[in-house]
């Protein structure tokens, strides 16, 4: 089985739970202000559907949702496979046990707690929804149970499909500079771009002698594909956006630009219901073993992993949003947060504004 292949069986089982105890009764996670409704499931607290509560109740997700790939991104080195670690590391396997929940007033919370045997860490991961605002503010922190620092593997592994993902009507921006195509064959249909080339977003080299925009999903299918970017060096806040241009909504991140320098497009494009466009943040450029990730550091000048220390805890922290907006938005070319506001800068030269009482 290729390593896409075992990423597309990649199957996440419903595993409920909405105390503050696991239970068995078959439902998910639903985290519901006046404006979004998020449903996540308690094995690896996935984020599996997000929809308008006022509009078309279309989730841009894709069938593998938005998962943690957490302690490692990819394929594990063979010690870690014979010794039992997963594909894409422990916590989108592990069931989260519900540790916080409010849905009184208008913040609405759920703070969800996994172990991670084999990495021995402990993941906490909080999310949050404020009435009247179009944002879901995730926080997580992992802990080490080891004496020793380590270097860790982190990608929010972020995919957007069918139907909200349709071919030449949606456009992925980010504030990317220097990018490189994965240096071998991604999976067992073929490559359209040229394997371990790097170029500036969005314009990559093609096998055929010309060039892919890779902002657009195209019309034509059956290939995949791989490049990383590295994000804006001259930027803090960093982000990625999924424009629905016919049907006017946006999908989006911000999260800082210390914790997920790069960001991934896996562009499985099969042209069915398993087609997938992937706006994987991460610690490091590639889903490759460790080793392989640490070995390559840095990329561009900028590091491709990120330090654990002994006994101590890091935390990250990421803003998600889902909003209608004007007609004639194109091209997404800034999204920033301050003073409590997430301004949307669209090359029309108009704006979209988002109330982010929380930050980030």
């Amino acid at each position: 089985m290729t390593k896409s292949d075992l990423l597309l069986s990649l199957v996440l089982v419903l595993v409920p739970s909405i105390q503050a105890q696991q239970s068995n009764d078959g439902q998910p996670i639903v985290l519901a202000s006046d404006t979004l409704e998020l449903t996540m499931g308690t094995t690896g607290g996935t984020f599996l559907k997000l929809v308008l509560r006022h509009a078309e109740p279309l989730s841009p997700l894709a069938k593998l949702g938005h998962f943690l790939a957490l302690d490692g991104f990819g394929a594990p080195s063979e010690q870690e496979q014979a010794l039992g670690m997963p594909f894409h590391g422990e916590a989108s396997h592990q069931t989260v046990k519900i540790v916080a929940r409010q849905d009184s007033g208008p913040l609405h919370l759920v703070t969800m707690q996994s172990m991670l045997p084999l990495a021995q860490e402990t993941l906490t991961r909080t999310v949050e929804a404020v009435d009247g605002e179009s944002v879901i503010y995730v926080t997580s922190r992992l802990e080490s149970e080891l004496t020793v620092d380590r270097p860790i593997s982190w990608a929010e592994h972020a995919t957007i499909g069918p139907p909200f993902l349709e071919p030449a009507k949606v456009v992925v921006d980010m504030p990317a500079s220097h990018c490189r195509v994965r240096p071998y064959k991604p999976g067992p249909i073929p490559g359209h771009l040229v394997y371990d080339h790097d170029f500036k977003w969005p314009m990559a080299p093609t096998n055929d002698g010309g060039e892919a925009d890779l902002r657009v999903i195209p019309t034509d299918h059956g290939w995949l594909d791989l490049a990383s970017c590295q994000m804006d060096p001259g930027r803090t806040l960093a982000f990625v956006t999924a424009l629905q241009l016919e049907k006017h909504l946006l999908y989006g991140y911000v999260f800082r630009r210390e914790d997920y320098p790069w960001l991934m497009s896996w562009m499985n494009y099969t042209g069915d219901d398993h087609a997938a466009r992937g706006m994987e943040f991460s610690s490091q450029p590639f889903d490759i073993s460790r080793r392989e990730t640490v070995a390559m550091s840095p990329l561009f000048g900028t590091p491709t992993f990120r330090w654990l220390p002994a006994k101590s805890a890091i935390e990250t922290r990421f803003l998600m949003f889902y909003t209608t907006v004007p007609d004639d938005f194109t091209k997404i070319d800034d999204v920033t947060v301050d003073g409590g506001r997430l301004t949307i800068l669209d090359r029309s030269g108009k704006s979209v504004v988002l109330a982010a009482s929380k930050g980030l």
